[in-house]
């Protein structure tokens, strides 16, 4: 009867020690959350990935694509936790479909837009009135799907200059590939942000867009309503207000 006894109390005490060392072993788990974000976010996001996932232990995986690519996968049901867009009419919508975490929007970075050309069109395009030249090959994003598109057009629009050379911009599905195009010479021209000319290798920056042109550019993030990890994924949110993020933006062109 001992020795039944005296197994017994071995056996209950090997299962609490199983027990404490799994619960304690959860919280060294590495949490996992999911950004979805512009794809002029790519070169900061790419730097501030491993200060993020060192700085609260939480494993960053970050899906790039144009602004309203990414809110309809959200709309369609993507495991995303995070949204931040460059438009705030993208995120509006989602918040009108209430699929925004409440009280969790806000605004985190401010662009602008500026005309670049590659190196060997700019002697023939020295500003937008230039773009209208007949032998002038133009590319912006696609103003339906892409926020730098939708900019693009506008200040075009406000200039007078968007009907003159509608016919042959040649629309991108990105703001990245708007600078591809126009850093391989497939086009003379193209409106990409500001962010996107900071490391121009054969293209050069030829005209600063006035803001007054066009819509402000900012970006608004927000959690996503259906996220499996809130807490994670305001935590990003508020990332953006540490001084050393202050830092990363304006290297890349951007401004808290």
């Amino acid at each position: 009867m001992k020795k039944t006894l005296k197994f017994l109390i071995i056996a209950l005490f090997s299962l609490l020690f199983f027990a404490c060392g799994t619960n304690a072993g959860k919280t060294d788990v590495k949490k996992e959350i999911t950004v979805s974000a512009a794809a002029s976010l790519t070169e900061i996001m790419d730097e501030l990935k491993p200060i993020f996932e060192e700085k609260y232990n939480t494993s960053l995986t970050v899906n790039l694509a144009s602004s309203g690519t990414l809110q309809r996968q959200i709309e369609e049901g993507a495991p995303v936790d995070v949204f931040i867009s460059a438009s705030g009419k993208k995120m509006d919508i989602l918040m009108d479909k209430e699929l925004l975490e409440k009280g969790t929007r806000e605004d985190l970075l401010k662009n602008n837009l500026v005309l670049i050309a590659n190196k060997e069109s700019s002697d023939k395009v020295k500003s937008l009135k230039d773009l209208s030249k007949g032998d002038v090959k133009v590319s912006i994003g696609e103003p339906g799907s892409v926020p730098a598109g939708r900019y693009a057009k506008e200040s075009l629009e406000y200039y007078g200059d968007y009907e003159s050379i509608e016919a042959k911009l040649i629309f991108a599905k990105n703001v990245k590939q708007v600078l591809s195009y126009v850093e391989s010479g497939e086009v003379d021209a193209g409106m990409v942000y500001g962010s996107d000319a900071v490391n121009l290798k054969n293209s050069v920056i030829i005209q600063k867009i006035d803001t007054e042109s066009h819509s402000p550019i900012v970006y608004p993030g927000a959690v996503i309503r259906d996220s499996e990890n809130k807490k994670s994924a305001k935590e990003f949110i508020e990332f953006f207000k540490y001084s050393e993020i202050k830092g990363l933006a304006e290297k890349y062109g951007f401004e808290i």
